[in-house]
């Protein structure tokens, strides 16, 4: 088979989640650990840092991973879903898994795989893992896909786990609570394995101490030990870069901090990913100094191919993409927006079908032009359904039969001094990514 080919097999054969939702999902390991078996188990071959939370947990991922490279660590990082390449999935050193080898493994074990039948993500997770094992690298970085206790990724045991925050997202298969989301998540926390959480909350704070003492687990709350405080101007969120000083236990750690990348919640993800470098410094890589942790977070998109978050993609007018899709990332993309010089506002924004759109288009200024569309995945939410369902929070604008269309639409409408911001699902945003 071709690369194209191959791709069109795992697409049409196994079921995926990011295309035709819940009925993806396996709520168990099963044939994770089956497939895995089948490749030789290649989770046992190497060591990782696992990463699960609603929101922030991909930033976090890649910040960790390009502060392992610029320390010469060989870093692998598994992160979905994937905005415009499968193989962004599955990266080495920044470098995406070579096509020959994704035609190799599925080519090698198809029989195996049409007697497992393991969903699409499955199946990607054993393909990265068993990239990661031939590439012998020194530490992986892997995101949770979905919750934590039954995600595919489970199967490892790193050296580190990670969660980010917890908020509203996937209630039907997580929960309907803080607490119940919280306790999918929290599956990720191994036997003795240190656990870090980004964010205190009160809600669910007992719910990770409890699991970190039934596990035996030394437990961390990030906050609670740094502080990042930017500088610079709160309202020029269109730069490149940001800059922060951080604190650790009130004390002055270091000053200018740069990242590359200037989204408003990332102070949040650079806070989890600061405490997680410290213990993997202290405990595993003596590598991981101040030097390395400045160059890593400051070239971090070209170390790890960072995109879709608080990405510009053009000025005059200035064009501002966002992953955002759920209450609490919403919530702060909005907020920074507010504070953002423009003169009009021009909102391209799709949602996936199986969600509870109405939690957060009470978010979503009245002030904008919208331009609603439909994501090209059978779990894009028909535009016009979007439309009238807006119209109820006071969103006025057009349906378009494609995010292309409404973008193109919203280019023309826009001004030089306005603002165009794509956002509400990260397939909507994946369609104007260059």
């Amino acid at each position: 088979m071709t690369y194209a080919q191959t791709l069109d097999y795992l697409y049409a054969q196994l079921p995926m989640f990011q295309r035709i939702g819940p009925a993806a999902f396996k709520k168990d390991l099963t044939n994770t650990l089956a497939l895995a078996a089948l490749v030789d188990n290649p989770h046992h071959k190497f060591q990782s840092v696992h990463i699960a939370g609603t929101n922030g947990k991909g930033s976090a991922a890649h910040m960790l991973a390009a502060v392992c490279q610029a320390a010469g660590l060989k870093t692998g990082l598994y992160i979905s879903p994937h905005y415009k390449d499968f193989r962004e999935r599955i990266k080495v050193n920044g470098k995406y898994i070579p096509r020959q080898q994704v035609v190799d493994f599925v080519e090698k074990h198809k029989t195996g795989i049409e007697v497992i039948k393991p969903s699409f993500f499955e199946l990607c997770v054993v393909m990265a893992f068993d990239h990661f094992a031939r590439e012998q690298v020194d530490i992986a970085i892997v995101e949770v896909g979905l919750g934590g206790r039954l995600d595919s990724t489970n199967i490892i045991t790193p050296l580190l786990s990670v969660i980010t925050n917890i908020s509203y997202d996937h209630q039907n298969m997580l929960g309907d609570t803080l607490p119940l989301i919280a306790g999918e998540k929290a599956g990720i926390i191994k036997k003795g394995v240190a656990v870090v959480v980004g964010e205190t909350q009160a809600e669910v704070e007992s719910v990770f101490r409890n699991k970190a003492s039934e596990t035996g687990s030394e437990i961390v709350f990030a906050d609670s030990v740094y502080e990042v405080k930017a500088n610079g101007s709160e309202n020029n969120m269109l730069e490149k870069s940001s800059y922060y000083d951080v604190f650790k236990n009130g004390n002055l750690l270091f000053e200018n901090l740069e990242l590359e990348t200037a989204g408003p919640y990332q102070h949040k993800n650079l806070v989890t990913t600061l405490q997680a470098w410290d213990l993997l410094r202290s405990r595993h890589f003596d590598s991981l100094n101040e030097k390395v942790l400045r160059s890593g977070l400051k070239h971090l998109k070209g170390l790890t191919r960072f995109i879709g978050r608080w990405e510009v993609l053009g000025i005059n007018p200035d064009i501002l993409c966002d992953s955002a899709h759920n209450e609490a990332g919403l919530r702060m993309s909005f907020e920074k927006v507010s504070k953002l010089s423009f003169d009009k506002l021009h909102i391209v924004t799709g949602f996936v079908n199986d969600k509870s759109v109405e939690k957060v288009l009470g978010l979503f200024p009245e002030n904008a032009r919208y331009y609603f569309a439909k994501a090209n995945i059978p779990r894009g939410l028909d535009a016009a359904i979007l439309k009238e369902q807006a119209v109820e929070y006071g969103l006025k604008g057009k349906a378009y039969s494609s995010v292309k269309n409404a973008f193109k639409a919203a280019k023309r409408a826009a001004e030089p001094d306005d603002l165009i911001l794509v956002t509400g699902s990260i397939f909507v945003v994946a369609e104007v990514l260059r």
